[in-house]
């Protein structure tokens, strides 16, 4: 609502991005009564982690650059015509890989694991490395080919029959 009503503040320069602006579903914000700037109200729309997964579309660079800062927040843009999707920022990686990590093994059960490893003595020396042997190879499979066949004498005389054939020609 935010960005409508400074949309409709601007005046008739922009009357064609507030028509696109609200054909689109309008989501309420905390500041209804107050309105306040478009960028910030869309800031304080995805503060607390972005709960309902807003994208932001914005040719606004002040405003690209902070949700960037913000991890988990996709963002759009347009190139000559055409809607562009950002690739995640770094933040959104590190964020992503930390959530990964944390889902697979909780940090109380990472600690257990250690323990028990330690008191059953499986934990990991820094001194012993294993070294994997060298197992003994086969024959080069090149070696192990079969031989091909030499051409013999009377299998070259039939194909020299068949070139000496002559087509016969049609006269219209």
């Amino acid at each position: 609502r935010c960005v409508i009503k400074e949309l409709e503040s601007l005046g008739k320069a922009l009357y064609g991005a507030k028509l696109i602006a609200q054909r689109f579903q309008v989501r309420n914000c905390s500041h209804h009564k107050d309105p306040v700037s478009g960028s910030t109200c869309l800031l304080s729309m995805i503060e607390n982690d972005n709960p309902h997964h807003f994208f932001i579309a914005t040719q606004d660079q002040d405003l690209s650059n902070k949700v960037k800062k913000k991890p988990g927040v996709p963002l759009l843009f347009i190139i000559q015509n055409t809607m562009v999707l950002d690739k995640p920022s770094p933040k959104s990686l590190a964020f992503v890989q930390k959530l990964q990590t944390n889902q697979l093994v909780p940090e109380y059960q990472k600690q257990s694991i250690v323990e028990l490893k330690e008191k059953e003595g499986l934990a990991k020396q820094e001194g012993e490395k294993r070294r994997k042997r060298k197992r003994a190879g086969g024959p080069n499979p090149l070696s192990c080919l079969k031989k091909k066949k030499k051409k013999t004498e009377e299998g070259q005389e039939p194909s020299a029959e068949k070139k000496k054939r002559r087509k016969r020609k049609r006269n219209r």
